[in-house]
């Protein structure tokens, strides 16, 4: 089986989904290809998101927002939105979720630890979810 990839989309692509990639490549290592974009990218990646992601060991400093694209979804498996509502085209036979998450831009460090500790727990749900449809499809040995 090809691994799975794996997509998160929010709006400005400087925030919830940067942290969602940085944990799912962190956590999943190579086993899922992780890719991230926004409906309406900015220019650099926000800074409070980057120090609250040092906190944890994962360096997301060297990322760059970038736009949605519909290539970028048609070659995902899984796409998660943050909060771009309709922005995200659909395309049958993905594996669609909306992580319903508040808005790091803006906030102090402290509220965005509340919410990277919440995106943590749900990229584990994620890879474990994952983990159990790659054995149910594998051959048998």
């Amino acid at each position: 089986m090809t691994r799975p990839t794996v997509l998160f989309v929010c709006v400005h692509n400087a925030g919830r989904s940067q942290m969602a990639a940085g944990y799912l490549q962190a956590l999943a290592g190579d086993r899922i290809d992780v890719r991230s974009a926004g409906s309406e990218p900015k220019d650099a990646i926000n800074p409070v998101a980057v120090a609250a992601m040092a906190e944890e060991g994962i360096d997301i400093a060297g990322n760059a927002p970038k736009v949605l694209t519909v290539d970028a979804v048609r070659e995902s498996d899984v796409v998660i939105t943050m909060g771009c509502g309709d922005a995200c085209p659909i395309f049958p036979g993905k594996r669609y979720e909306d992580w319903q998450l508040d808005d790091p831009a803006g906030q102090g460090l402290e509220d965005v630890r509340r919410i990277r500790d919440d995106i943590r727990g749900r990229v584990e749900r994620l890879i474990a979810e994952l983990a159990d449809a790659a054995e149910e499809t594998a051959p048998p040995r």
